[in-house]
């Protein structure tokens, strides 16, 4: 294993090896995960270097952290010795390329568990290894289109399609595939067989979807939503999320408003049904509501009722605040700040980060070496 060992640190995989051919954002974020658990990733990157890099918003650095580099162009036949001594290194590969390219370049399952019969390797692609649409390029949006989540609105009262401000298709698909790559793991301890994966951002998405409404859903609807579990601005233009879902919260919120706000008091409000039935007259009264008094105000009597609010805040303020302060979960290295896999085993011990994102080819003369391999002039 390369990078320092942090004391204390949880590394559950350490030991572990990760052969991860994968770009931009999904498959990184599924070794990544295994990165933050201590195995050892090996990031194969085009000569170039992974897109990720140069494209806004795909936050490179947050999602290759813990991870080595080195750059290999996998069309030149030169190429080939090393990506088989890799092979042989690793217990998983994985990779993100469309149906074929992987073939085309000589990293499919058939070539590399060639070298390596007990290698897992994970193809994680927008719509799977086969049918009709395995070819169709697409991003996040697209597979949230695919699979229906966009049909869900988002909130009471709007039924317009809106996306999330996070690519839930490329973190539901890398998830998945973390957890299916460590199923692998655990079942060839038994059987001593590895396997191929075939996971698709479009199927992940699909799941989750099927998760909040089924998948008998054809029609819009407001089935998964509360008029009184929103957004809602406060009169300084700050934006508190409610979470009155159950009758016990709303009688609390209730409790919290004191004199104030008498319409809501009315009997078609009185059950968590009634408000539903009702949420058109309802949600118009909420917002007025809480525009009378500015955040801190309501957060403060929130506090003492019980109430489930809580305020909008940025990634900035939510890593810095009182919560993640007394969890630290969040570290700092190199300038940067990261939270590594979100666990703490046995109240003490932590993910660690063992080293900020590689730059492209760091680390090829050390893996060459490891790999019996003369380093590269």
């Amino acid at each position: 294993m390369s990078g320092t060992q942090n004391a204390g640190a949880w590394e559950p995989l350490a030991g572990i090896r990760i052969l991860d051919f994968s770009v931009l954002l999904p498959g990184p974020f599924a070794t990544l995960a295994l990165a933050d658990l201590g195995a050892d990733v090996i990031k194969v990157e085009a000569p170039a270097g992974d897109e990720g890099r140069t494209i806004t918003g795909l936050h490179f650095a947050s999602v290759n952290r813990n991870k080595r580099s080195i750059a290999l162009d996998l069309k030149d036949a030169a190429s080939r010795p090393v990506v088989a001594r890799l092979a042989a290194w690793a217990d998983v590969a994985i990779e993100t390329f469309r149906p074929g390219v992987a073939q085309r370049l000589g990293i499919d399952a058939g070539m590399l568990r060639s070298y390596n019969e007990r290698l897992i390797y994970c193809s994680l692609s927008g719509y799977g290894q086969n049918g009709p649409q395995a070819q169709t390029p697409g991003h996040d949006l697209n597979y949230l289109a695919a699979a229906g989540t966009l049909a869900l609105a988002s909130h009471w009262g709007d039924e317009r399609p809106r996306r999330a401000g996070v690519p839930v298709a490329d973190l539901a698909g890398g998830t998945y595939a973390a957890i299916a790559i460590l199923s692998a793991l655990y079942e060839r301890e038994r059987t001593g067989r590895g396997r191929q994966l075939d996971l698709s951002l479009f199927e992940a998405a699909l799941s989750f979807t099927a998760t909040r409404r089924g998948l008998g859903l054809d029609a819009p609807t407001r089935l998964h939503l509360y008029p009184t579990n929103d957004l809602f601005e406060t009169a300084d233009g700050r934006y508190i999320v409610l979470g009155l879902v159950e009758d016990r919260f709303w009688a609390n919120f209730m409790r919290a408003l004191g004199d104030e706000a008498s319409a809501l008091r009315d009997a078609r409000f009185a059950s968590e049904a009634l408000r539903r039935e009702h949420g058109d007259v309802l949600e118009p009264i909420l917002r007025a509501t809480l525009r009378a008094h500015a955040a801190e105000e309501w957060l403060a009597r929130f506090s003492r009722h019980d109430v489930p609010a809580q305020l909008v805040v940025t990634p900035r303020e939510a890593s810095r605040g009182p919560q993640m302060r007394a969890r630290e979960l969040v570290v700092e290295r190199d300038g940067e700040t990261h939270l590594p896999f979100p666990v703490i085993a046995d109240g003490t011990h932590r993910p660690a980060l063992r080293s900020t994102a590689p730059s492209l080819n760091q680390h090829a003369d050390d893996i060459l070496r490891e790999l019996g391999m003369e380093a590269r002039a």
